[in-house]
């Protein structure tokens, strides 16, 4: 008596998932419809520099930087490039720190968290969001600058050279950190009052809406250890003549330090972000 065997079942390979680059792509498309809805954010984000430098120029429109040293610059000029860090600043960090954690309080994070989506994709969605409100919020400012206050945009690409490594080192710090920030607020709620004052000191001595040569010497000194500065310094190195490099610590526009120490922050907020980020508030388990 011979006895047959059924034919093995043909196995079918799994579908395969997405790629970690391909699910980013996705998520920032969502997070980029979701950003476009929030019309109040919208406006806020990219228009707070351009209301903030109209301010300052029209009310301190005949007012002259770096006289004292016998060199002169419009205001408007001077003030572009802290408009420039402080709109990085708000894009990346409290944007970010701000947003994860109303996500996180309100369940997103959880929800997402029990999703096939890994968490790189999540972060790289986030990540393509800010680099992309960045790029739009600082086109349009210096086009309003250029037009509306006749500041001079730089034609030596040494210069843009700068202020590309400066915009998108100085996005990316924002963004490591503003993931890392995110834990400390308790509540979606108090999310915006933990952040914003945060970023708002930081604006006061980090020659944003000050002359930063004009500052105490310990504020120097104290803004000095923040990434917001240093972003400004190199936007200034940009956008500023030359000459006026006296003006700023030690007679130098300090790439090489602003390079290091947005490099660090980017380094250890990477590491504390890890080391702390919470996919469920902290009364959730």
């Amino acid at each position: 008596m011979t006895t047959t065997t059924a034919p093995a079942a043909r196995r079918t390979p799994a579908a395969s998932l997405p790629g970690a680059a391909r699910l980013s792509l996705v998520r920032a498309g969502l997070e980029l419809r979701q950003f476009w809805r929030e019309r109040d954010a919208v406006i806020f984000i990219f228009a707070y520099p351009i209301v903030m430098m109209a301010i300052f120029s029209t009310v301190f429109g005949s007012a002259e930087q770096g006289t004292e040293q016998g060199m002169t610059v419009d205001f408007a000029r001077y003030f572009l490039p802290g408009m420039i860090a402080t709109g990085v600043m708000l894009t990346s960090f409290q944007s970010l720190a701000i947003a994860i954690a109303v996500e996180r309080d309100d369940g997103t994070l959880r929800r997402l968290r029990a999703t096939p989506l890994p968490a790189s994709a999540y972060f790289g969605g986030k990540v393509v969001l800010t680099i992309a409100t960045s790029v739009v919020q600082t086109a349009i400012l210096l086009a309003v600058a250029a037009l509306a206050f006749d500041v001079p945009l730089p034609t030596d690409p040494g210069r843009w050279f700068t202020f590309a490594w400066v915009f998108l080192l100085g996005t990316a710090t924002g963004t490591v950190c503003g993931v890392a920030f995110s834990s400390l607020p308790r509540s979606g709620r108090s999310a915006t009052a933990v952040v914003t004052p945060v970023v708002l000191v930081l604006q006061f001595t980090s020659g944003v809406f000050f002359a930063f040569y004009m500052l105490p010497g310990w504020m120097q000194t104290a803004s000095s250890l923040f990434p917001l500065k240093w972003i400004a310094q190199g936007m200034r190195s940009v956008f500023l003549p030359e000459e006026m490099v006296v003006l700023e610590p030690g007679g130098s526009w300090q790439h090489a330090e602003t390079a290091g120490v947005l490099v660090a922050w980017l380094v250890v907020a990477l590491v504390v972000g890890i080391r702390t980020f919470r996919w469920r508030r902290r009364d959730d388990g």
